[in-house]
């Protein structure tokens, strides 16, 4: 839930032209959508697309769009679903700062907290878990993986068969 700084106030322009659009014409929906998109709209576009396009590309525009992070992450599961198309999308886990991962490895225990910048293990502040894992283990590894947090896909295949 947003605090009331957080919480965006109505511009009542934007209020006047998204009721506008209820009642608008289908000739001016076109022409409002290819101001808006600079494109003509879609052949297959009715009256009712072409108001909820125009409508979220007028509100994108007053009061802000999609997050950077959020559109790379949207652009990262298309890929993935092209690539494996009958494969599950898993999202990235997103971890707490002050949340600790612990692994033991070789008999020893290793505890990393998670911070706001990174990852802290034995006093020092790694910019990723892969990193940690390098120096626990002297080789390159996945550094989710080896601490659990992503599945080892290669373990999958051969379980499959």
């Amino acid at each position: 839930m947003k605090s009331e700084s957080e919480l965006v106030t109505a511009d009542p322009a934007v209020e006047a032209e998204l009721d506008r659009l209820s009642t608008m014409p289908i000739a001016k929906l076109r022409k409002r959508y290819l101001e808006l998109f600079r494109n003509e709209p879609p052949k297959a576009f009715g009256p009712d697309l072409l108001r909820r396009s125009i409508a979220h590309k007028v509100q994108e525009k007053a009061y802000g769009g999609i997050p950077a992070s959020l559109k790379r992450l949207l652009d990262q599961m298309v890929r993935a679903a092209a690539a494996k198309p009958s494969g599950r999308l898993e999202l990235p886990q997103r971890i707490k700062p002050g949340s600790e991962l612990v692994r033991t490895w070789k008999g020893k225990t290793y505890r990393v907290t998670v911070t706001g910048d990174g990852f802290a293990y034995q006093g020092t502040v790694f910019a990723s878990l892969s990193e940690i894992a390098c120096a626990i283990t002297g080789t390159r590894w996945n550094g989710p993986r080896f601490f659990g947090l992503r599945r080892d896909t290669r373990q999958e295949v051969t379980d499959g068969k």
